[in-house]
């Protein structure tokens, strides 16, 4: 991505939205946005329990515990399913090798739209959410070498799956946005 496509990038998208768990804010603030693996690293959860939560899909939220911190809760994974995941995967990432590429990330929606697409679905819409609301700018700026962009929903596949593997995700400077703008608009 040039210079001048991240600026137009973040003029059209000027804020960016993150939907936690409710009552998520005290622990956010204390210890920073943390990817599940982070959060299961902080609360040391090792062995079987690290494997079926950070390889497999959830079908619910997993409350975490530790003594001295707040409870966590990592999220469910609902929009995303192994079949779906065989049909667009290359044979070379397993199902388990995408779940544990998405649970070293934290993600945001570009738009107010997506996040209420999010959490209007059938699956959240009657609980209470924590979302955060960043600044573009100020974060591109102060995590510019860690940010990668992906042009799909990278944790759904449902209803039509979009094909993906580990190139989905690039680095601002590598970025094709023009192309993506090509495709979809700005």
């Amino acid at each position: 991505m040039k210079k001048e496509e991240l600026e137009e990038l973040i003029q059209g998208c000027p804020s960016l939205n993150h939907m936690a768990e409710r009552h998520s804010w005290a622990s956010i603030q204390e210890h920073g946005l943390l990817s599940t693996s982070a959060l299961l690293d902080l609360y040391g959860v090792t062995g079987q329990e690290r494997l079926e939560i950070e390889q497999t899909r959830r079908d619910r939220c997993i409350p975490i515990t530790k003594d001295g911190l707040h409870q966590a809760v990592i999220r469910d994974q609902l929009p995303m399913d192994d079949k779906g995941l065989l049909r667009v995967l290359p044979p070379e990432v397993s199902p388990a090798d995408w779940y544990r590429l998405l649970n070293s990330k934290v993600f945001f929606w570009l738009t107010k739209d997506r996040l209420f697409r999010l959490t209007d679905a059938r699956a959240y819409r009657d609980k209470e959410h924590d979302v955060l609301e960043l600044d573009t700018r100020q974060l591109i700026e102060a995590y510019y070498d860690e940010i990668v962009l992906c042009p799909i929903n990278s944790g759904c596949t449902k209803p039509y799956p979009a094909k993906r593997d580990y190139n989905s995700f690039l680095p601002i400077d590598k970025y094709p946005y023009d192309y993506w703008r090509s495709k979809r608009g700005k």
